[in-house]
């Protein structure tokens, strides 16, 4: 599976971005997506993952509210809109696939993409 993150940019404070991942290769469908994010100097955190069928999402504590995932299996693409945006959002983020349960652990996904820099100025 390839996965191919886009989106990201400049956004002031209090702005939305939306974040896709299109994947392609073997069917991604079956896959737990997920996405994370890395700020200079720290490590990868979660942000947030969705079930295959969309039944089950899950959200790290510090966006839940302002983050919403979702996913278009007939385009193999997932999203992540991002809204009220703070600047301690700002980092590479980073879509993941491959884990078989909804994880928060990097190590539970065995594909990534290339990063999409979001910079959320104050």
């Amino acid at each position: 599976v390839q996965l191919q993150a886009s989106g990201g940019g400049l956004v002031q404070a209090g702005g939305s971005l939306r974040l896709s991942c299109a994947a392609s290769g073997r069917t991604y469908s079956n896959y737990v997506m997920g996405w994370f994010r890395q700020a200079p100097g720290k490590e990868r955190e979660f942000v947030s993952a969705i079930s295959w069928g969309s039944a089950g999402t899950y959200y790290a504590d510090s966006v839940k509210g302002r983050f919403t995932i979702s996913r278009d299996n007939a385009k193999n693409t997932v999203y992540l809109q991002m809204n009220s945006l703070k600047p301690e959002d700002t980092a590479d983020y980073y879509c993941a696939a491959g884990a078989v349960i909804l994880t928060s652990t990097p190590a539970g996904y065995n594909y990534w993409g290339r990063g999409t820099q979001v910079t959320v100025s104050s």
